[in-house]
């Protein structure tokens, strides 16, 4: 692809036949002339087969194919620096099963001019969630208390994974030194983030639990988790990096 990409959306996918058509036809509707990076793990059920045709029909869809299941982790940096490698200067993640509604990325964009990493939060005012049970709700609040409190971290819902980052903040992790893969992945992204210096701002969304395919969360992944946030917080008691941040352009401004 010649022409150089603003935004880009990266989508992971396993076994989404269900669910791809009718999400990238949504991105692409977006008042915001986004590009989507699908990232296909070899989907046993043909998704990877349906993106292709998807890319055939839509200049502004792209796939990536891997050889098997290797993680939300590594499918998200494989998204990453294709993005950036085609010069994208907002970078957005989200899941593929319509958890994350399409119709909240102008909001995260929006944001993106106030603040360097922006999250689709469920946990701030006016955010929350749906068939949700009791158990996971529980899970999810706890976990995100527990990385809060452990590793100081200021997003109120710091395992979303429905994020846009500057080009910028990309730039500046080391993407192949990242060791969590699958869901932890997500918290120290966020951590490295802020311990680099950039800011983190939240719009309120409501996350809907798939009503097409299988949940890929599992018990392992948890424990993952919880791992990770006490690998990170020994990294924590570690000296900062020292990173030259640019001033955003409506940085000062009231948001």
């Amino acid at each position: 692809m010649g022409e150089l990409l603003e935004i880009c959306v990266i989508v992971p996918t396993f076994n989404e036949k269900d669910n791809i058509t009718d999400l990238v036809q949504q991105l692409l509707a977006l008042p915001i002339d986004a590009h989507v990076i699908i990232v296909d793990d070899n989907s046993p059920d043909g998704t990877g087969q349906i993106a292709d045709e998807l890319a055939k029909q839509y200049e502004r869809v792209q796939v990536i194919h891997r050889r098997g299941k290797l993680g939300l982790g590594t499918a998200y940096i494989a998204g990453f620096k294709k993005g950036l490698a085609d010069g994208a200067e907002r970078l957005i993640t989200m899941d593929a099963d319509f958890s994350h509604n399409p119709a909240y990325i102008p909001r995260l964009v929006e944001l993106a001019d106030f603040y360097h990493i922006t999250i689709g939060s469920r946990y701030i005012p006016q955010g929350g969630v749906v068939n949700w049970g009791l158990q996971r709700r529980f899970l999810s609040w706890g976990a995100n208390l527990f990385a809060r409190t452990v590793l100081g971290l200021k997003a109120n819902d710091c395992t979303a994974g429905f994020r846009c980052y500057h080009r910028e903040v990309l730039l500046n992790i080391e993407l192949n030194q990242i060791f969590s893969n699958g869901y932890s992945f997500l918290v120290e992204m966020i951590f490295k983030c802020q311990r680099l210096g950039f800011t983190v701002g939240e719009i309120p969304i409501i996350f809907a639990n798939r009503e097409r395919g299988q949940s890929k969360i599992s018990h392992r992944e948890i424990y993952k988790a919880m791992y990770t946030v006490m690998r990170l917080a020994v990294e924590r008691l570690k000296p900062k990096p020292h990173v030259k941040i640019s001033q955003l352009p409506h940085r000062s401004q009231s948001v």
